[in-house]
């Protein structure tokens, strides 16, 4: 991320700006590589589980494509739900995933040159009409594939517990008062959202990972 945004950031908000100086320069894994189809496939395995439980089941579900980094949506016709339930996705999860590959194939999904040309309200609103698909989904996708700069996940566990270490809430916050909030953080709320998760890294630390 610029210096610029961790400036604004710095200045508008004196409780993020000592968070920032805690956790130092901002380091956003970015993964362009990733089609559109492989972005919502991972969000949805990542939807109510932590981050290791659902790359488990994301490795299990490419060994069943062997030879291939990620499947193409056409490939997912090649495999049954058993075998997408011993991967480990749930009945929901994988009526989401096709759902996914059918409307990747008929072109409601962008491909990755057309989705750099629309707006997050634009993407937005055309993949939450996916089953499964909800606007957190989108989110990380704006966010973690195509890098936009002004992304705030306001209903994320992370976010919201990140929120509450921040800014000394004995609860966790509701979207709404996070959104209302982050308008001090645009056009870089992306950046102030990873700092929040970073928070919660910092909180497991210092209780000793519990």
């Amino acid at each position: 991320m610029t210096p610029e945004a961790l400036k604004h950031l710095t200045k508008s908000d004196a409780a993020l700006g000592r968070l920032i100086r805690r956790v130092g320069e901002c380091k956003i894994d970015l993964d362009p590589r990733r089609t559109p189809f492989q972005s919502l496939v991972s969000a949805v395995a990542h939807q109510q589980l932590n981050g290791t439980a659902a790359g488990t089941i994301l490795r299990r579900f490419r060994a069943l494509f062997p030879g291939k980094r990620f499947p193409a949506a056409g490939d997912l016709a090649k495999v049954t739900d058993e075998a997408l339930r011993a991967a480990g996705f749930s009945r929901g999860k994988i009526a989401s995933i096709r759902d996914i590959a059918a409307k990747t194939e008929s072109g409601v999904v962008p491909t990755s040159r057309k989705i750099i040309r629309l707006t997050n309200e634009e993407i937005i609103e055309r993949l939450i009409a996916i089953r499964g698909v909800g606007q957190w989904t989108v989110e990380m996708l704006l966010i973690f594939k195509l890098g936009r700069p002004d992304v705030l996940p306001a209903t994320d566990f992370g976010i919201r517990s990140g929120f509450a270490l921040t800014y000394g809430h004995d609860e966790l916050p509701p979207p709404k008062k996070i959104l209302e909030h982050g308008e001090r953080w645009r056009p870089y709320r992306t950046t102030a959202s990873w700092y929040l998760w970073r928070a919660v890294d910092l909180a497991k630390q210092d209780g000793g990972g519990k």
